[in-house]
This record gives C-alpha cells, structure tokens and sequence, in this order.
C-alpha cells in the first residue's frame, strides 16, 4: 500500500510541479520509477503544500469517521470499502456548475474529451479536465437534476438522474472507493452509492438504484463544429486546480493494474485495462472491448430483447495518458444507438466489469 500511495504520490505531485524528480516524472522515462520515488519522497518531505484535491496520496482515515450514515443497512460488508486518502469532500464536487457558450469557450483544444449531455433540446458540454479534479457535478438540464460524474481510476464518465422517491439528491465525493471504483454519497441521506452501476449500497437509500442518462465522449472539436450554441462547463468552480494537466500520467497503460485492489484481478480475459463499450439491460450484460470495434467499426449486440447498434467514430485524446490532456495518445469514441435513438452505455477499463459483472459476455 505504501509503494501504491506514493506512485499515486508521483502523480500529483507532477501535477502540482513540485520538485526536479516530480518533473523527471511528467517528462516520461528519463527517470526509473524507483529513483522518482525516492525523489519524490524528498519532494513530499520539504514541500509545505497540501496534498489536497485528488487526495488519493493522504493518509487514510476510518471509514465510518464523521458520517451520519446508517451503517445499520448494507447491501455489501464495509470490508470491501477502502479510503482512497482523502475524507468526506476532500475532492471536491461542483455544486453550482458556471457556464458559458460552447463558441465563446477558449482553455479547450480540439482533442480533448468532453462529455457531451442532451437532454429535450437542451445540450451541455462537461470537458474531463475538471471532472478528472472534481469526479462530480451537480446540474439541472432541461428540467431534469443530473449527476455528471467521472471515476479516473476506472475510467468511467456516468450521468445519472438525481431524483430518488419523490425527492432530489445532491452528490459528493465520500473519499471512500470500492474496486477502485468512485463511491459517492448523497448529501440528504448520506448514504454511500456505488459510482458503477449507481446503486446505493450503505445507509438508509440502501437497494435503490439510480437511473443512467445516455451520455457519450467526443472531442471538443466535435462537439464545438456540432453544437456551437450549446453551453459548456467552465473553469469558475471555485477550486483552484490543474486543469488541463492529468494528474494520473500514464495510467491508463493497457496491461497495467490500477492503483487500488479488485475483485477478480485474476480475470485475463482482457487486459487490465483495455476500453471496453459496457451495455447492461435487466441482469444481462454485455462488454465489446475497443480493440473489436476497431475492427469491425459497427457491431450490433442483442440483449434483453432490443439490439443495440454500437459506432466507432472520430478520435478523441486519452485523459489518462499524457500530463497535458490535450496530447494524451488518441482513442475510439463511440456512438450507441437503440432504435435510431441514443443509448445508456459507459467505457470503462476491463478490470472494473471484471470485479462488478465477473458474468459479463464479451464480444470479439
């Protein structure tokens, strides 16, 4: 755990600039990982700066410290709950997103990945450079109160509908991950929801589920040239972070493990972290990895019923690879569609079906 916390350590740390070894770190291979440990450990011993925003490297403190949860009802033993460092909002959400025209907006470079949200005839841009430092936005579009969130350890970029039995939830980051998945919890009720899957494990909204809104990535050239008039999230979160830096340089290094355990790490199907195309309907669920649609471009995938047609389309940059977002190595984006009409699905690393949906079928 300790060689795990300062690797993640490495990471923010390059992201914040300090120190040579931090920077040996961001250039790439120059250094060997276990001199820019050493060096950033000295780094980490003379900096006065928090390890605040991320908050993945501080040290972890018990789980059920300062929660007003009802631990008396779990889906799952809070065993298989683990503090990724920081505590109850110690990475922040944004709670009252600021926006701007997307033709007016100028800190984005055309690669970058941006999700692109429509809901009736309303259109919002969320760019992952915030999400990577916030994980969560609470928003209302189109007359519907969503959560737009991002997990970077599994690469999942989810939106969910906030309104649970009459009422409507607003989100934070609990500090707390579960297979190296987002755990967030709702201010209301503070009860902890699993970010992968949306549904509530701990506390008194324990059993419900949340219901996914269809979102996809694209890149932000794509969604300026397609929706010039939409409305895109801005940098005025009132946190002042990186964005446009990736504080988790290189992780997403397809055969690497992630950062934190999982079940069913065993699972070589697919390499660790291979991007698969994730569809769920009812218990039945389906993954097609980037690599077959690569191939084939077009696949269709019958489930539950109901086929659903899933597009490779144009590329977009990896926010997971390089420090600077913008020139992160090009992946697929993907369009998925059920009856002409857009489709709920997500994109995450293989580990992360293999730990939640070990059942999953695969389509090569």
């Amino acid at each position: 755990m300790r060689r795990t916390l300062l690797i993640t350590a490495i990471v923010i740390v390059a992201a914040a600039g300090l120190g040579a070894g931090a920077d040996a770190v961001a250039r790439g291979n120059q250094t060997s990982t276990e001199e820019a440990v050493e060096q950033v450990r000295r780094s980490l011993e003379t900096t006065d700066l928090p390890l605040a925003g991320l908050g993945e490297a501080s040290p972890p403190s018990p789980l059920q410290d300062g929660w007003k949860t009802n631990f008396r009802k779990q889906l799952v033993p809070l065993s298989e709950f683990q503090s990724g460092g920081p505590g109850k909002d110690g990475i922040p959400s944004i709670d009252a997103p600021r926006f701007a025209p997307a033709s007016g907006i100028r800190f984005l470079r055309p690669p970058e990945p941006v999700i692109e949200l429509t809901v009736g005839k309303t259109v919002r841009g969320y760019p992952i450079q915030i999400l990577i430092w916030h994980e969560i936005a609470n928003d209302t579009i189109g007359g519907v109160p969503v959560a737009v969130t991002f997990c970077p350890l599994c690469n999942t970029a989810i939106v969910f509908d906030r309104r649970v039995k009459g009422r409507t939830l607003d989100f934070g980051v609990s500090g707390n991950l579960r297979n190296s998945d987002l755990v967030m919890y709702d201010r209301q009720t503070e009860t902890w929801w699993q970010q992968f899957g949306g549904r509530a494990l701990i506390g008194d909204l324990a059993g419900t589920r949340l219901r996914q809104v269809a979102a996809r990535i694209v890149s932000w050239e794509q969604f300026q040239r397609e929706h010039p008039k939409a409305e895109v999230l801005t940098r005025e979160t009132g946190a002042p972070r990186s964005y446009g830096n990736n504080p988790y340089v290189g992780y997403d290094d397809v055969s690497s493990p992630p950062f934190f355990a999982t079940k069913n790490s065993s699972d070589r199907r697919l390499q660790p972290k291979e991007r698969v195309v994730f569809l769920e309907r009812g218990e039945e669920t389906v993954a097609v990895p980037h690599s077959t649609l690569e191939r084939k471009q077009v696949v269709r995938v019958d489930l539950g019923g109901v086929t659903y047609v899933v597009r490779a389309r144009a590329p977009v940059a990896s926010a997971l690879d390089d420090g600077t977002i913008a020139n992160g190595r090009k992946v697929l984006t993907v369009d998925v569609r059920v009856n002409g009409k857009p489709a709920a699905f997500t994109e995450p690393f293989w580990f992360s079906v293999a730990a939640f949906r070990p059942d999953t079928r695969i389509i090569r």
